[in-house]
């Protein structure tokens, strides 16, 4: 038997590996379907993820608007869409903070909802991907998932900050389906949505949030503090709002203290309340800076397995 020595051993996977490279770049270059396919395979680029998307339909109305009609809704991915022009058709909100918003799944046709929503109500809107929904698109289309802001008032600014902290819940697994709804396969991670306004010169800045569903409150907390943050860059009487869903689901929620002591002010006060069909109170609406509370309800409608929080405020 002839045994290798350590020398003649590494010789020979030297010239293996430089055989199997010159192999796979002649049949890329002699068969183009082939590397079309490999390229179409491959995961989207990171900059897929961190691009805002937004479209300009609303009507500039001139001057400074003292107040403001607001609806803070996780729309479900916009399963129900003509539920939810219902309720913006009747409640003529002057901004809109939403959740759980599809761009491109196939669940919900395909649909870029935030700019359908937009576009039929002549608003204008920045929508941020939160996730790549992998069952639910192709590599050719891939479909989206995240939260988006539609408002009558321009545009000043927007941008996103994907939280450092995350869970590794969503991660594509080897032996997971990525189709199976259960299961929900996703690139990306959560965010926050930053939109700074333009209220007749004076600027109105919101947070839209939807923090981590599948992770500890801990995680939940160290999200909202990234938020706390940045929020720390805008003068304390500037109004900065501050909705979305927590996912707070214990009743002694540490993230509505820790919002407080921040000198945020909850639209319900000390108390809480259901938001969501079985699971309780998930959603919020804080406010900081020079802006109050004229009007808040909960709305008991349909469209989404959460309930809408309508807020008017005066600004």
């Amino acid at each position: 038997m002839l045994v290798l020595k350590p020398a003649a051993t590494r010789l020979q996977y030297k010239l293996k590996t430089a055989i199997l490279a010159a192999a796979s770049s002649l049949i890329l270059r002699s068969c183009p379907f082939l590397a079309l396919s490999a390229a179409l395979a491959a995961p989207p680029p990171p900059e897929a993820l961190q691009t805002l998307r937004s479209g300009s339909y609303a009507h500039p109305a001139p001057g400074f608007h003292a107040r403001a009609a607001i609806l803070n809704w996780n729309i479900d991915r916009g399963a129900h869409l003509d539920k939810i022009k219902d309720q913006i058709r009747r409640l003529k909100p002057d901004l809109c903070i939403f959740q759980e918003v599809d761009l491109g799944a196939r669940r919900t046709h395909g649909e870029d909802v935030a700019k359908d929503l937009a576009q039929a109500f002549d608003m204008n809107y920045v929508f941020a991907p939160e996730f790549q929904e992998l069952g639910q698109g192709t590599a050719e289309d891939p479909a989206y998932h995240g939260q988006a802001l539609l408002t009558t008032l321009p545009v000043h600014a927007a941008r996103m900050i994907r939280f450092q902290h995350q869970s590794g819940f969503w991660k594509p697994r080897r032996l997971l389906i990525s189709g199976v709804p259960l299961l929900q396969r996703r690139e990306g991670g959560r965010v926050a949505l930053v939109a700074e306004l333009d209220n007749g010169g004076k600027p109105v800045v919101v947070y839209d949030l939807h923090l981590e569903s599948k992770g500890t409150e801990q995680l939940r907390l160290l999200q909202l503090e990234e938020v706390l943050d940045d929020a720390k860059r805008y003068p304390p009487e500037t109004p900065v709002i501050v909705a979305g869903d927590f996912n707070t689901l214990s009743f002694h929620s540490r993230l509505i203290p820790h919002l407080q002591q921040a000198g945020f002010r909850s639209a319900f006060g000390d108390r809480r309340v259901r938001t969501h069909v079985i699971v309780g109170a998930l959603d919020w609406f804080f406010i900081r800076g020079s802006i109050e509370y004229e009007h808040q309800q909960i709305l008991r409608v349909p469209g989404s397995d959460h309930f809408p929080i309508a807020v008017d405020v005066r600004l």
